[in-house]
């Protein structure tokens, strides 16, 4: 849709971007990109936390993968200087930031460093059950391996004992929608504000 196109279009030929402190004074309801809110009619955001990979389909037509091109479109309307991003599949909290609007790849680019670069501390890895920890270690080992893939061997005897925020996610590493969820951002955080949007994985 032509008005769909030319509202989220790149630029800054927008309106102010908007800080912490003007979210609050102000109170706005921010609009996610349909790309973001998985409400886009022609493209699918396929973005996996793992790799990093961004891509999309038509879901009209599946067997053929598109390009990411809309990354540098703003991540919400109004523009803001910051994202709040938390899940109810992990205890962290990936702030996205930008001093000239939070674009969507702002948010693919600081999910994927925050869960591929963060090791989970040993306290974290601790507070999960032990059926867990053995299948984030396994979901380790499978990621550290040479190749990747499921089938090819892996010795216990070097499994890493370190692990990264993405093994925490297990299989679910590929991005659904980001919403708002004001009752479970107070659950989390204490307190509820504009730019706070939940991440959902695919199952």
């Amino acid at each position: 849709m032509a008005d769909s196109v030319g509202k989220w279009a790149a630029g800054a030929s927008y309106g102010p971007v908007l800080s912490q402190t003007d979210l609050y004074l102000l109170n706005p309801e921010l609009e996610i990109n349909p790309i973001l809110a998985n409400s886009h009619g022609s493209f699918h955001l396929v973005f996996n936390l793992a790799t990093g990979h961004t891509g999309g389909f038509n879901h009209d037509a599946r067997d053929r993968d598109l390009a990411f091109t809309a990354k540098e479109e703003p991540a919400t309307l109004p523009r803001v200087e910051q994202l709040i991003i938390i899940t109810q599949l992990s205890p962290w909290c990936t702030v996205v930031k930008n001093p000239s609007g939070v674009t969507m790849n702002d948010v693919c680019t600081k999910l994927w460093e925050d869960y591929s670069n963060q090791i989970v501390t040993e306290a974290e890895f601790n507070s999960l059950p032990p059926r867990i920890q053995e299948h984030v270690k396994r979901t380790a080992a499978h990621n550290n391996q040479s190749g990747g893939g499921w089938g090819m061997y892996y010795s216990p005897a070097v499994a890493p004992n370190r692990y990264k925020r993405v093994d925490w996610l297990r299989e679910r590493v590929f991005f659904e929608t980001l919403r708002r969820n004001d009752q479970y951002a107070i659950s989390r955080l204490g307190f509820k504000a504009p730019n706070i949007f939940v991440m959902d994985l695919l199952n």
